[in-house]
């Protein structure tokens, strides 16, 4: 793995200069060059946050996976390091696939999926490699270690991917991600007392018709008395206003029996409704505190910071502090991200009943909006003059719904969902005041309302843009800007 590493390393230093600045944002980890998909690894070890990724330094496109690595202390600010792991063995020669981390004796465990695809066979295998320090990781001699024999007659080798290690009560147990014969998602379920040797334990979880044919990325951790499964479903079927693009990210709720390795399901609903958003993956923090970040990208999709030729592609959404509340998963900003903003105290602006405009100073801008019960109100960005071609957030009081669109603005971002997604839209309890926290970096929009969220990205074509609010007559709305 040396010299694939290095050639990598080597790679990325001599090219990082081409990279064009334009749209990349200044608080989302981004990869150096080149593309960037799931997050992966993401751990907290000897006093820093570290978040690994599925990376393919050579091309803004995705190639045989690699794995970039970045740490951070206060998860807004974040330092690159050296590539982790890079395809070198016979068990992942065609791609290190996504994975987790663990701390063990003080030693930075990965463990990851092994792919293998050429025209004998495809394999996805589940490796293990170890560091002392942290950044330079060696894959143990006796890799694969969840292998072919462990799901015999269980599950396809083809389809088996994205193991998330934890420990629990003294053993050590995995996920990962599998589908059905009959091509619906399941979740298997490994235990280990060392990390090295692993034995099947159970289906942890097996997907219902309409739930999506594979389910990717699980993550199982336990929040406020329950334990909660994440995970990234390809092709679940459109419910309401809900799981509307083509792969979509699911968090089930419930409880879990240890004794038959049977995960009981109280609800589940969609984690983000937004339209760039997928492999979330969770980090417990030091004091028990649970984050989780996602790729704030889309599959079968254009990136045009790709197809402008700008050598990148792909980032990270901010990472999300988790909590339940009412049997559903909520997400707050980190108090790390707005100190990040607030260190300037910003002007309240009220809103009544008419329309504000406010030049756009720079490209990260925090809006903190306070809307009462029964009153609408809408923010756009984009040219003054030209409110069709505008980023539209809209808060329909009528309707007691949120929406974000893209439509119009900027280079186009088409998919393979049909008909084309360029806005989305989430239900909100209309009888209640709400408040919004609405974070833009240079080229996406994360909102945050009642502890649900919507995640975007935009490449915007606009000159002088400026940030445009209108509202209800008779409405108090509060805004505060806060822009860098």
């Amino acid at each position: 793995m040396k010299e694939t590493i290095r050639k990598a390393n080597q790679y990325i230093d001599e090219n990082r200069e081409k990279v064009d600045q334009q749209y990349r944002g200044s608080f989302h980890l981004l990869p150096p060059i080149g593309w960037m998909n799931d997050p992966n690894g993401f751990v907290y070890f000897r006093g820093e946050y570290h978040l690994f990724y599925q990376f393919y330094p050579y091309d803004s496109v995705w190639g045989p996976m690699h794995w970039g690595h970045a740490k951070s202390k206060d998860l807004l600010h974040w330092e690159e390091l050296p590539v982790a792991l890079a395809p070198s063995e016979s068990y992942d020669k065609d791609g290190c696939f996504s994975g987790s981390a663990i701390v063990k004796d003080d030693k930075l465990y990965l463990l990851y999926t092994g792919h293998v695809d050429d025209e004998e066979k495809r394999e996805e295998t589940q490796c293990l490699a170890v560091s002392t320090d942290g950044i330079t990781f060696e894959k143990i001699p006796t890799n694969p270690v969840i292998h072919m024999q462990h799901i015999d007659g269980i599950a396809d080798i083809a389809d088996f991917r994205d193991p998330k290690v934890f420990e629990y009560k003294g053993s050590y147990y995995t996920v990962v991600a599998s589908k059905t014969v009959d091509d619906r998602g399941q979740i298997l379920l490994f235990a280990s007392s060392n990390l090295e040797d692993w034995s099947f334990k159970s289906v942890l979880l097996e997907g219902e018709k309409g739930q999506g044919i594979m389910w990717e990325c699980p993550d199982f951790f336990p929040l406020d008395g329950k334990w909660v499964l994440i995970l990234s479903p390809i092709e679940m079927e459109r419910q309401q206003e809900k799981y509307w693009n083509l792969n979509s990210t699911v968090a089930f709720i419930g409880d879990m029996n240890w004794e038959t390795g049977q995960f009981v399901v109280d609800s589940y609903d969609e984690i983000d409704g937004g339209l760039d958003f997928y492999a979330p993956q969770t980090c417990q923090g030091p004091n028990g505190e649970r984050y989780m970040v996602a790729w704030m990208q889309m599959w079968q999709r254009s990136i045009p910071s790709h197809d402008l030729g700008h050598g990148w592609a792909g980032s990270m959404t901010v990472p999300r502090k988790l909590g339940l509340r009412d049997g559903r998963l909520v997400q707050e900003l980190p108090e790390s991200v707005k100190d990040h903003f607030l260190v300037e105290n910003a002007p309240e602006t009220i809103v009544k009943g008419n329309q504000i405009t406010i030049p756009a100073r720079g490209k990260q801008t925090l809006f903190e909006i306070g809307a009462k019960s029964g009153r609408s109100f809408i923010l756009s960005y984009g040219n003054e003059s030209d409110a069709d071609s505008a980023l539209q957030l809209i808060y329909d009081a009528f309707n007691k719904r949120f929406s974000l669109s893209r439509d119009q603005f900027g280079y186009l971002i088409s998919g393979k969902e049909s008909p084309e997604i360029q806005s989305r839209w989430i239900q909100l309890d209309g009888e209640k005041d709400h408040h919004f926290s609405i974070l833009r970096d240079t080229n996406s929009i994360e909102v945050f309302v009642d502890g649900k969220t919507l995640s975007m990205t935009f490449y915007e074509t606009t000159e002088n843009p400026v940030y445009t609010f209108k509202a209800d007559e008779g409405v108090d709305l509060v805004v505060k800007t806060y822009q860098k």
